[in-house]
C-alpha cells in the first residue's frame, strides 16, 4: 500500500463571525498517497484553496485533523508549523509572492537561510538554473516577466526538497503559452523528485494532467476520481 503523504479527518472550519461567518470546509475526510499528483477543482468559493491552505499549514481547522509528512498540523504551535513548512512543503501561489526588494538568487536562498539550511545561495543557485533561470539571478522581480517570475517561485518552493508540494492557480496569472510552460515545469520536476503535487485550478485541461481529480462544492467533497486520461507533460 502506498505511504500516505497527507490525511485530513472530519476538517471543519468557518471563516468570519456572526452573520458574516461562512462554513468553509464541512468534515472533509481525504488521503493523498505519496507520489501523487492530484488536482483540486471546483466553483469560485467552494472551498478548494481554504482546503488547499488548511494542507499547508497556513490556515487552521477549527476541530478536525491534518497530518502532513508524518507532522500533525492542528497540535503545532505556529513556530512549529513554520518548520514543518520549510522542511516539507513547497507553496507556488497565483501571484508570485516574490520579495520585490529581492534579487531571483535572494528571493530563493533568503527561505533557506532562515530554515537553517548550509549552502543556501549555492543551493538558490542550482535550483535557478534548474528552471531555466540561470541568467538571471540578479534580476530583481519588477525586472522579470511574469512566468520569469513564476519560475522563480517554483524553485523557492522546490529548494528545500519538500515532500508536498502545493500550488493555488499557479497559472492564473499567465497567457495560454507560457502557462503551458509553467505547468510542464511543475510536472516535470514533481516527477523528477517524487514529489506530491496538490493543484488548485479552475483551468479543466490543467487539471486532466492530474492522476487524480478531487471536486469540491460547497465546503465537501462531491467526487474524487483517477484521471484516466492523466498525461504529467503533454506532447
Amino acid at each position: 500500500m502506498a505511504e500516505t503523504i497527507v490525511e485530513l479527518q472530519s476538517a471543519d472550519l468557518t471563516l468570519g463571525s456572526g452573520a458574516s461567518s461562512v462554513h468553509v470546509l464541512k468534515g472533509i475526510d481525504l488521503n493523498i498517497s505519496k507520489g501523487q499528483s492530484v488536482g483540486i477543482v471546483g466553483p469560485s468559493g467552494s472551498g478548494k484553496s481554504t482546503l488547499l491552505m488548511v494542507i499547508a499549514g497556513l490556515e487552521r481547522l477549527d476541530s478536525g485533523s491534518v497530518t502532513v509528512a508524518g507532522s500533525a498540523l492542528h497540535t503545532l504551535s505556529e513556530d512549529a508549523l513554520a518548520k514543518v513548512r520549510g522542511r516539507s512543503i513547497g507553496i507556488v501561489f497565483q501571484s508570485f509572492h516574490l520579495i520585490p526588494n529581492m534579487t531571483a538568487l535572494e528571493n530563493v536562498a533568503v527561505p533557506l537561510e532562515l530554515a537553517g539550511v548550509s549552502g543556501a545561495f549555492s543551493r538558490a543557485q542550482e535550483e535557478l538554473e534548474a528552471v531555466g533561470l540561470g541568467s538571471r539571478l540578479s534580476h530583481f522581480p519588477g525586472q522579470l516577466s511574469g512566468g520569469e517570475q513564476q519560475r522563480v517561485a517554483i524553485a523557492r518552493a522546490l529548494a528545500p526538497d519538500p515532500a508536498l508540494i502545493v500550488a493555488d492557480e499557479p497559472t492564473g496569472n499567465l497567457d495560454g503559452e507560457t502557462g503551458r510552460q509553467i505547468a510542464d515545469l511543475l510536472f516535470s520536476k514533481q516527477a523528477e523528485r517524487g514529489a506530491t503535487l496538490l493543484l488548485v485550478t479552475h483551468d479543466e485541461t490543467l487539471a486532466e494532467r492530474c492522476a487524480r481529480q478531487v471536486s469540491v462544492r460547497s465546503g465537501e467533497i462531491v467526487s474524487d476520481s483517477a484521471v484516466a486520461t492523466a498525461q504529467s507533460v503533454m506532447a
